[in-house]
């Protein structure tokens, strides 16, 4: 099989993690790959073997507004610099995929400024769609033309024009002889223009046959966009959506109608990619109402038909919301350092569930059987795995189905014996296990210990929390939006010691202002 198959995703979106300039001035060259090289030892140790990185190409802001699809934005570095770079990841056994932004440009495209510059009589009018020289827009270059999303910041190529193809096709001959990178995920590839996929598809498959094309996919029946000769994988958002919320609304029912949608349709859930945030949605500890949720809902991302990835940040537990209409609080810049001294839970959990998925081929290939459904429990089977979790308030004990025989769980270092065909699994409150027959577990796994919300009551509520001013959350201290967000924790459920820990050493008010907005 491909090495895509196997692979363990981390996503870094890398102008908010290095905190770079939000305008490009086109004067800049900084030299930050190795602020880069630094996670990516990091993301090795956690047990991630394949890298989601971009946009990574000159533009004059967020990235997806592409100024130069051959030149490394110079907020970043250079291009010898991404190339000892990716070099660096694959010494470590880490492939290396770019975002690819081919459904439109940013206004400072060499094409677009022919077009503003010459109208009429520019080479490249037909590189874009619907240019209208009888219209304008709200850059008053007295024409119109179609773009993404609506904004006039980003004009939509004309993917029809076989010159247009043509220079995407060499840039990714460029991206790969020049720095030998191992895939691409395609931005807005739900607008891509098949002809154009048919013909990259080819291109990869010739310059490299294990090179992997992931597209980004919000709505539509997948199969349009996969096969073998259009894209390996997108983006699964309906089992992204699935995984907050069935724990949100106590209802597993939705993950397990988003699987079987997707097989009945002819879709192999094995080839999607997976996630729980990335950076264009709101992190995964801002989105739950229960923060043990995080628990079973990355036990399901590692262990469910398909590709997981996580997000820059989110190893480490970090909240972030939208706000205001900024994508800025889902894409803040960090400091390994300062990670590091976080709940190590979080990461230790993460390393657990990569090292099971890369031990146990069959969280990989393994076939998917449900096991058992209610709207709080949940246990299925890939290969002779077991897989269970449980989103209610309080234990439960599960009976499943299985051969005879000794297992182990390996989430909590439990041992466990089938009789007669069947295997008696006990979970607590908002928890998960995952069980290997004991022939193949081994120690070297670290047993999750999660504090138990039993086992940590909360003091009264006359003299656990401090009082909550009657004023706007903006207007609020941080103390005083500490204050705030415990009140909230405590309506969900009593307050664990890590729990009240966590708040208190946030001390940033824009983390701590995303967090008790979070709340619903």
């Amino acid at each position: 099989m491909a090495w895509y198959d196997e692979a363990i995703f981390y996503h870094i979106y890398p102008l908010g993690l290095l905190g770079v300039s939000k305008q490009n001035s086109y004067t800049e060259q900084a030299h930050r790959f190795d602020d880069l090289s630094e996670w990516t030892q990091a993301v090795h140790d956690l047990g991630f073997n394949a890298l989601y990185i971009g946009p990574l190409f000159e533009s004059v802001g967020h990235g997806y507004e592409t100024t130069d699809y051959r030149k490394v934005d110079g907020r970043i570095g250079t291009n010898e610099e991404l190339k000892a770079f990716v070099a660096q990841c694959h010494a470590l056994g880490i492939r290396v995929v770019l975002d690819a932004v081919f459904n439109h440009t940013g206004r400072d495209f060499f094409a677009f400024r022919a077009l503003r510059e010459k109208r009429e009589q520019s080479p490249y009018r037909d590189w874009y769609r619907g240019v209208n020289f009888w219209g304008n827009n709200s850059y008053h270059d007295g024409f119109s033309y179609e773009t993404w999303g609506g904004y006039d910041l980003l004009p939509k190529l004309n993917l029809q024009n076989p010159a247009v193809r043509q220079y995407h096709l060499d840039s990714v001959r460029f991206w790969v002889h020049e720095f030998d990178i191992d895939g691409l995920r395609l931005d807005a590839a739900d607008v891509l223009d098949f002809t154009f996929l048919r013909e990259l598809r080819s291109l990869t498959d010739a310059l490299k046959p294990d090179f992997w094309l992931m597209g980004e996919v919000i709505h539509g029946e997948y199969n349009r966009w996969t096969g073998s000769e259009m894209l390996h994988s997108v983006t699964d958002y309906p089992l992204h959506k699935a995984l907050f919320s069935a724990h949100n609304d106590r209802n597993y029912f939705e993950i397990a109608h988003t699987l079987k949608r997707h097989m009945d349709g002819g879709v192999d859930p094995r080839r999607l990619y997976h996630f729980v945030d990335n950076h264009d949605v709101d992190r995964i500890v801002s989105k739950l109402n229960n923060p043990y949720a995080w628990l079973p809902v990355h036990v399901l991302l590692f262990t469910l038909p398909g590709i997981p990835s996580v997000y820059y940040g989110s190893e480490y537990g970090i909240p972030g919301k939208k706000e205001r209409g900024s994508d800025d609080p889902i894409r803040p810049a960090l400091h390994l350092s300062e990670m590091v001294r976080r709940d190590p839970y979080y990461a230790d959990t993460i390393m657990t569930l990569a090292a099971l998925r890369r031990s146990e081929p069959a969280l990989v290939y393994g076939d998917f059987r449900q096991l058992v459904l209610t709207t709080t429990h949940y246990a299925f089977a890939r290969g002779d795995v077991l897989i269970a979790v449980n989103n209610d308030a309080s234990g439960i004990t599960l009976s499943l189905p299985c051969p005879n025989g000794a297992y182990r769980g390996m989430l909590h270092g439990t041992n466990y014996q089938s009789e007669n065909g069947r295997l008696s699994l006990s979970l607590d409150a908002v928890d998960a296990e995952v069980l290997v027959p004991q022939s193949r577990s081994t120690e070297s796994y670290q047993p999750i210990r999660m504090p138990k919300i039993e086992q940590h009551p909360a003091p009264a509520a006359s003299s656990a929390l401090p009082p909550v001013p009657d004023k706007p959350y903006e207007q609020m201290t941080v103390s005083e939006l500490q204050a705030a967000i415990l009140e909230k924790l405590g309506k969900n459920g009593p307050i664990t010691d890590r729990m009240r820990r966590e708040v208190q050493e946030n001390v940033y008010p824009n983390s701590l202002l995303n967090w008790v907005k979070s709340f619903r």
